[in-house]
């Protein structure tokens, strides 16, 4: 999969929701407020699983059941030490300097000492990862999440999340490789090893006899609450908007 063809996805995106922005107010009384745009998620969401089902999990059943654990371990760390410039970033714009020293040591020591991030040398001298992308820095300074959207290709989102995606894409280093082939076989890799590391997972909820959309889109909106947080949200009556940020920097 290509970066042009995440950035159609990503297109796609943001005319979603500008949907959401446009038709929020016309839903049905008995619309769920979080959700207001459920039918369309839906139809979005299975076609996101048909193409799923039918190229990304095969693949990546491959990637997993062929590659040696040792590459794939090594795979991944690459990926999350170029995450970890993005994270850096993010931390820094949150105010947060514990943090944004810890991801901006992480890169620096893994890169140098870790081979380019293949070996997380970072993580065995206990420095700890900090995730951020910008749609967490867009909550931190109070941007409510707005109503929740799945994206083509891209999958569950809300109306903040998607606003800060061209930001991510922006501080992506995968996506700002000016070597075309690379790039598209970096951004391939990086997918199906993220859909390889949840293979177990997926398997199992789609075993269980459950409502899969609404379970995916209570788990999404309850993670991405938690991480604007911290890990420490507020009662779920208290609004995204309500919240004061700078006080909690640290």
């Amino acid at each position: 999969m290509s970066v042009r063809f995440s950035l159609c996805g990503l297109k796609q995106a943001l005319v979603v929701s500008l949907a959401v922005l446009v038709t929020g107010c016309a839903t049905g009384p008995n619309a769920n407020p979080k959700d207001p745009l459920e039918p369309m998620n839906r139809s979005i969401s299975r076609f996101n699983d048909t193409l799923d089902d039918n190229v990304l999990k095969p693949v990546a059943t491959g990637y997993r059941d062929y590659t040696p654990d040792l590459i794939q371990t090594g795979v991944r760390n690459v990926f999350n030490n170029l995450s970890d410039i993005s994270s850096t970033v993010n931390n820094g714009l949150q105010l947060k300097g514990r943090q944004t020293a810890s991801s901006f040591m992480r890169v620096a020591v893994n890169t140098t000492f870790g081979v380019y991030g293949i070996f997380d040398v970072a993580t065995a001298i206990k420095l700890e990862r900090y995730p951020e992308d910008f749609g967490q820095t867009l909550g931190f300074w109070g941007v409510g999440s707005g109503p929740y959207v799945v994206l083509p290709l891209l999958g569950p989102s809300t109306v903040r999340d998607t606003a800060g995606l061209p930001v991510d894409f922006a501080l992506d280093p995968v996506s700002n490789l000016d070597n075309s082939k690379i790039r598209t076989e970096a951004q391939g890799l990086r997918i199906v090893d993220k859909r390889a590391s949840y293979l177990a997972a997926v398997n199992i909820l789609g075993e269980a006899s459950i409502d899969k959309y609404a379970f995916l889109r209570d788990a999404y909106l309850q993670r991405r609450r938690s991480q604007i947080y911290d890990g420490n949200p507020p009662d779920e009556d208290t609004p995204d908007l309500s919240q004061q940020p700078a006080s909690s920097a640290q």
